[in-house]
Order: C-alpha cells, then sequence, then structure tokens
C-alpha cells in the first residue's frame, strides 16, 4: 500500500511495539512490520510513540506576560486575579495575539496538539475573546484550541458577565465557563453554577467551571455543580476544575462528595504547579498544598486530567508549557509513584484529556493521524527524564522535530 507517512518501530504506551501507517490525515494502520511505499518514513525503533500530549486547563490570554504590569508580590491566588485586573485594562489585542502564538508554538514544540483555554469574558472591550478567536482560526489545522467563556470577577459579581458569557458563546467559544468560589456570596455562587449548566444544556454545550480553588472546606460547589449536572442532564460533558477546597475538607464529607462526582459523571481537572504555589499561603505549619484528592477519585471511577493552568503570568512565574512537567509534580503532590500510578499519570495528560474534551486522538486506525515520538522507552522513562520530542504530527503532516538531547561528559571517572 502507499500511505504519506510510516512511523517504524515505535514502542505504544502499552509496550507493545508497531509500525503506524498515516494517509490523507488519519490512521490508516496499526501493527508490526507494515509492509508500505511511504513518501516518509520516520524511525522510531524502541522509542515511545504517544497519542498528543493535550492541557485541558490553560489561559491563554494572561501567558506570557509576567510582570506586566508588575509582579505577584504576594503569590496568593487574589493578588493575581487583582494583578490580571490591571494588565487586561493596559493590553492591546494585537498583543494578546502575539504572545498566545508564541505560546502555541512552545507547545507544538513539546508535542501539545490540543488545550483548552478559559478565556476572560469580563474584559469589557471583548477583546480577550477577540484575540483568542483570531488564534484559534491561525492555529487550526495543527492545534486544537478550545476557548471557555470564563467570567473571572464573578458571573454574578462582575456586572453583565452573564451577558458577555452569551456574547462570547453567540461569537463562538465553545465551552461554559464559571467561578463561583469568587461571587459575593455562597448563594451566589450556586446560583452560577445553576445558571451556568442551564445555559450549557439549552445550547448543547460542555461546561469547565473554575470550581472551589481555596483552601476553605466549606467552598463546596462541586457538590452543587454534580447536582445539577445531574439535573440538567450533562453527564460527561462537565468538569470540575481546580477543586482544592477537597484538600481540606474532613474525610466523612468527602466520602459523600467524590460518590456523587464519579455519579455525576463530573470530570476533575487538578493544575498541579499551580495549586501547590498558590494554595496554602496564608498557612503556617503545617502547610496545606491544596491540590485535590486525585488518587481517591480516580478509584471512585472519577476522570481526571491534569491541567497546566499558567505560564509566566500575574499567578505563575515560571511554566513551559511541557505536559510532562506537569505529570511529574502531578505524581509527586498526588504520592502516584507505583508504576500502574505513573502511567496513569501519563494518561493524565494524553489520553484522559483527549476524553475530556471530546477528541478524535488516539492511536487506533481511523483516528485523526497526532502523535509524538519521545526520546524515551515507556511512559515511566517520559515522566522521568521529559525527553526530547523527536517528531511531532499533526494531522497527518510533521509539525515539528527535534534531535536527542546528549552530553558528553569530561570528568576523569
Amino acid at each position: 500500500m502507499s500511505v504519506d507517512i510510516l512511523v517504524s518501530g515505535g514502542v505504544l504506551p502499552d509496550g507493545t511495539q508497531a509500525d503506524i501507517a498515516i494517509a490523507g490525515g488519519r490512521i490508516t494502520a496499526v501493527e508490526p512490520g507494515i509492509a508500505a511505499d511511504a513518501a516518509e518514513v520516520i524511525d522510531a525503533t524502541g522509542k515511545l510513540v504517544s497519542q498528543p500530549l493535550i492541557d485541558c486547563h490553560f489561559h491563554m490570554d494572561a501567558t506570557l506576560s509576567y510582570g506586566c504590569p508588575r509582579v505577584n508580590a504576594s503569590g496568593t491566588l487574589l493578588e493575581g486575579i487583582a494583578l490580571w485586573s490591571e494588565l487586561k485594562a493596559l493590553q492591546t489585542r494585537d498583543e494578546i495575539v502575539a504572545r498566545a502564538l508564541d505560546y502555541c508554538r512552545q507547545a507544538v514544540s513539546r508535542g501539545v496538539l490540543a488545550i483548552r483555554s478559559h478565556v476572560d469574558v469580563t474584559d469589557a472591550t471583548f477583546r480577550t475573546v477577540e484575540a483568542l478567536l483570531e488564534v484559534r482560526e491561525q492555529v487550526k489545522g495543527v492545534l486544537d484550541l478550545q476557548l471557555v467563556a470564563f467570567p473571572q470577577d464573578g458571573w454574578y459579581r462582575a456586572a453583565g458577565a452573564e451577558q458577555q458569557v452569551i456574547r462570547a458563546l453567540d461569537a463562538g467559544v465553545d465551552v461554559v465557563g464559571g467561578i463561583p468560589h469568587f461571587e459575593r456570596t455562597m448563594a451566589d455562587g450556586a446560583a452560577s453554577v445553576r445558571a451556568a449548566c442551564e445555559l450549557a444544556a439549552e445550547r448543547g454545550l460542555r461546561v469547565d467551571l473554575h470550581c472551589d480553588e481555596s483552601d476553605d472546606p466549606l467552598s463546596r460547589h462541586i457538590e452543587t455543580l454534580a447536582a445539577e449536572t445531574i439535573r440538567c442532564g450533562l453527564q460527561g460533558r462537565v468538569a470540575g476544575s481546580h477543586l482544592t477546597s477537597m484538600h481540606s475538607m474532613d474525610n466523612y464529607y468527602v466520602a459523600k462528595l467524590i460518590p456523587l462526582i464519579a455519579e455525576a459523571q463530573v470530570a476533575a481537572i487538578p493544575n498541579p504547579l499551580i495549586n501547590i504555589t498558590l494554595q496554602g499561603r496564608m498557612d503556617t505549619y503545617p502547610k496545606r498544598r491544596g491540590m485535590t484528592r486525585v488518587p481517591e477519585l480516580r478509584a471512585a471511577g472519577v476522570t481526571v486530567a491534569f491541567g497546566q493552568d499558567c505560564v509566566r503570568d500575574p499567578w505563575y512565574p515560571l511554566g513551559s508549557g511541557d505536559m510532562l512537567d506537569v505529570a511529574h509534580m502531578g505524581l509527586h503532590v498526588a504520592l502516584m509513584t507505583a508504576p500502574d500510578q505513573m502511567r496513569a499519570a501519563f494518561d493524565m495528560v494524553t489520553r484522559t484529556p483527549a476524553q475530556i474534551m471530546g477528541l478524535d486522538f488516539g492511536l487506533e486506525p481511523g483516528r485523526r493521524a497526532s502523535l509524538v515520538v519521545l526520546d524515551a522507552p515507556d511512559p515511566i522513562e517520559a515522566l522521568r527524564l521529559r525527553p526530547a520530542r523527536l517528531c511531532v504530527i499533526s494531522n497527518g503532516r510533521v509539525v515539528s522535530r527535534a534531535v536527542p538531547e546528549t552530553a558528553t561528559v569530561t570528568a576523569g571517572f
């Protein structure tokens, strides 16, 4: 047979070795020893071949803005939100587009081929939404950019925010967002969850709420989100991002909460790098680190994926867009160091976020031909080393290449 690309000798995440044939932007065969007339052969012998890395929680309208107009001195979530309010009044649409495109190039080079980005709709000028819609158009065909209508300053707390959410969805934004714990009262937070779910049900959309990003164990909007998901018939289409208050809740309440989340088929998206950096800032010692209960959620059958959240912005001064860094930190904080748990952490930045976002990624025949060849033999070594992405293929086209990382040791021993 004739194919566009043959990836030969690669090791799949489950440990099997196979060639992958690609034609017309799709995977046409996955099996050992494929005999094909290929326009290009990529030798992946002994290297891990995976479906793409995916970031299902990010803020692209703020990325790469660190230090403008000032640095977050306290390192807290609340100062970051205040600083973002200053920044969004100053930045231009062109600046947002330029930063976002720069970040997308970095992400693609690291094998990231899909990002769900929350976009602040409470900017009265609407420039944040317009900028990221433009970016989505520019990167399509290489990078899947899914946008969330996110009222950063509160669905009810910010004047006109609900109308701005609707305006963003009318303009083509993909997902309904919210931030119930930032409303003025718990009652307003619960009302915003109901409104978001009803809007999504009415329009046939997905929901992804910043939910309980707090050290307060009484911030329990995830309970309302699960109940509203069931009431509105949104099972499998809803995600609660962060869920950090669950880190501080007592076990008795969590024993009720986690089964409710599982029943509602609500996905959980913790963001390890940011959750452990922003939370616990008001503690002395013991000092909480804030990431939600990942192993317990997974054991109950809840779909859990890791997100990057921030890279060099008002909330976080570091970050590279490498989802292997995110998973590496996540498995440490969640104490997921058994071999099967580490492999699960790799899935949480590849296979699982594709499921949450509803993307047609995978390594089976008929799937979109989007994959990455890593300079490591298996997922655990990929997490340990965070190696070079030797080849990144998006929709049947090579979009990035790298050489293996080498060093010459000159020490005399």
